[in-house]
């Protein structure tokens, strides 16, 4: 995402957390980010939604006031183009799996670090999309993040004129895997990652990472 400030939305019951993301986004050189706006319960965000609605939305799935992963789907259906990175203490495997379903653009622990809120942050405005280390492992347990041998049907393959590569990269996209990761395991640079995701979204007809992986768990490329 090309933009000179990422307006931003912080929804958390807890006050002192949301003056620690404040000071954190303040002090990063990645972007300008401006914060417009507070929520401290699922009302609250609702109503400030209704006046302004931001780039980029850091959400609590526990507010106090109602199901954090509901508030999720409304806002999704609600409002498209807002980037939501859920921003919690759980990591139970239902509440990540169900938010993953739920198109949320990243999930993060707030046990991480800094560098790993900053780097959730790049990879979502980029266009991707970010699991933390804490949670990563839940979208797709059974393969413990190690890929798959590729069942991507020819057809497939053929009717969207997918490279080799594309298919590789689209199979390791599909694991919740950052353009980072993706590069150190292709042995390729990060640009490169990003190029062929753009070039992948471009050839399947979809604007947004949320939606490539849902393309590809609907046609059981995965």
């Amino acid at each position: 995402m090309n933009m000179d400030t990422v307006r931003v939305i912080i929804a958390d019951d807890h006050q002192l957390f949301i003056e620690g993301i404040k000071t954190i986004l303040g002090r990063a050189n990645t972007f300008n980010f401006e914060i417009i706006g507070e929520a401290h319960s699922g009302k609250d965000l609702l109503e400030l939604l209704k006046e302004s609605q931001p780039d980029l939305l850091l959400l609590d799935l526990n507010m106090p006031d109602g199901d954090g992963l509901n508030m999720l789907s409304i806002i999704k259906k609600k409002y498209k183009d807002i980037l939501i990175l859920a921003v919690t203490m759980y990591d139970e495997v239902k509440l990540v799996r169900t938010a993953f379903s739920e198109d949320v653009d990243g999930y993060i622990l707030k046990s991480t670090g800094k560098l790993e809120l900053l780097e959730a942050i790049s990879e979502i405005l980029d266009g991707g999309r970010f699991f933390g280390e804490g949670v990563k492992i839940h979208i797709l347990p059974e393969d413990e993040r190690e890929a798959k041998p590729s069942k991507f049907d020819d057809k497939f393959v053929k009717k969207y004129n997918l490279t080799k590569r594309e298919v590789e990269i689209l199979r390791l996209i599909t694991l919740a895997m950052s353009n980072k990761e993706i590069a150190k395991k292709l042995f390729i640079s990060d640009q490169t990652v990003s190029v062929h995701r753009k070039n992948i979204m471009r050839k399947l007809q979809v604007s947004n990472t949320a939606a490539l992986i849902k393309m590809a768990y609907d046609n059981s490329l995965v």
